[in-house]
């Protein structure tokens, strides 16, 4: 594929960079943070709004339903630099990455009207209700029931690992409705307003001390027919969608955000001294940022090559498992690397005056330890990499 980018595409970049230069608050990815007295939320809810009105999501998607209609290369783009300028995500990420495209993919009419709007404009925030406490990398085990009862699905059992679920207003329910079919084509899929009586959401608590996780029982939840997505018992297929979305559509916005954690992870060793010198003179260190930077050149290669079948008009495949392998591998090394770097002051958090760099490392190296599990664990990821992309034979 041809990786430059034409006129046009560097006159949208340039608009994206002036955009964001004007729009986040100063000092920004220097130490910034958002205006005083303001919450994360009310934050977080209007800079979505502003990238809304500026035109700068649902980019890929039709405009009849308040999307852009744009070219998956301006998405791209503006992915890009939204993670060179360290620019938050949307409080609504979960709508626009997996409810929004996989609406859009399955939807009736009535439901794309519906709820692609609301998803844009941030109305609506979702959740994905997904994992449960014994169907988690075995999604297709889950047991939470949703029994048809004439108009409406009757909803009994436990979501866990439920971002967001705690400020949500919908949620992306993946339930059996057939337990006597094979556990893959006796699911549905539901689209479930929190609100609904019989929902109670609890939140778990991180080794990070934030608490964005939870849990959620349903006892007796209502649901109208009308929020099935897809057909009756086909929900493997739909949920499939969702998760290929979420781990394919952002992949060389990740190489950014990583290579700038690199290029910062380089600074410190620099600036850390080991025996009198700068720890990059020492062989041994020096060999591991080699090797972060060669890692980083393969996630960027990988990315494009996903983007290149995206752009021949694909969709999302399983090709990216192998980027999202890589990329919650290759943060888990870095960061390990980091507190190995620090040595005992790798100890000092947040709220040590004497923490290196205020202790924001120790918070990503926990926060890092959740990233082989989230959006898939690597064993799964093996797995379909090994059956799905290279044709291996399934294990008996």
């Amino acid at each position: 594929m041809d990786l430059n980018f034409s006129a046009d595409e560097e006159r949208f970049r340039q608009r994206v960079q002036k955009f964001l230069r004007e729009n986040l608050p100063p000092g920004w990815g220097q130490g910034g943070g958002r205006p005083a007295g303001m919450s994360q939320i009310d934050f977080l809810k209007d800079w979505q709004r502003r990238l809304y009105e500026n035109g700068f999501l649902g980019m890929a998607w039709p405009k009849e339903y308040g999307g852009q209609g744009a070219s998956q290369v301006e998405m791209a783009i503006f992915n890009e630099e939204m993670a060179r300028f360290r620019a938050p995500s949307p409080l609504n990420i979960l709508g626009l990455s997996m409810a929004g495209p996989t609406i859009i993919t399955h939807g009736t009419e009535e439901q794309k009207k519906r709820y692609l709007p609301k998803i844009l404009s941030c109305e609506e925030i979702w959740c994905q209700g997904f994992s449960e406490p014994n169907a988690g990398s075995d999604l297709a085990s889950l047991k939470t029931r949703a029994e048809l009862k004439g108009d409406e699905f009757i909803i009994n059992g436990q979501k866990v690992w439920t971002t967001f679920g705690h400020i949500a207003d919908m949620c992306m329910l993946l339930v059996r409705t057939d337990p006597d079919a094979p556990k893959h084509r006796g699911l549905s899929y539901l689209l479930v307003e929190m609100r609904t009586p019989g929902i109670t959401v609890k939140p778990l608590r991180q080794m990070t001390g934030e608490a964005e996780f939870n849990e959620i029982f349903f006892d007796d939840v209502h649901v109208p027919r009308a929020n099935l997505l897809g057909p009756l018992n086909e929900g493997w297929r739909v949920a499939t969608t969702t998760l290929m979305n979420e781990r394919g559509t952002t992949a060389l916005a990740t190489v950014m955000r990583y290579r700038i954690v690199f290029d910062e992870i380089v600074e410190l060793a620099r600036s850390t001294q080991r025996n009198g010198l700068p720890a990059t003179s020492d062989p041994i260190i020096r060999q591991q940022l080699a090797q972060f930077y060669v890692d980083l050149e393969m996630m960027r290669f990988t990315a494009y090559r996903t983007f290149s079948k995206i752009l021949k008009g694909g969709d999302p495949g399983p090709e990216g498992s192998i980027s999202k392998i890589a990329w919650s591998e290759l943060n888990q090394r870095m960061m390990e690397f980091v507190m190995a770097l620090e040595g005992p002051a790798s100890q000092l958090v947040r709220g040590s005056p004497y923490a290196v760099e205020g202790g924001r490392w120790q918070h990503h190296f926990l926060r890092s330890r959740a990233n082989t599990i989230e959006a898939g664990t690597s064993e799964i990821q093996r797995n379909i990499i090994a059956e799905r992309v290279l044709g291996l034979p399934k294990s008996r």
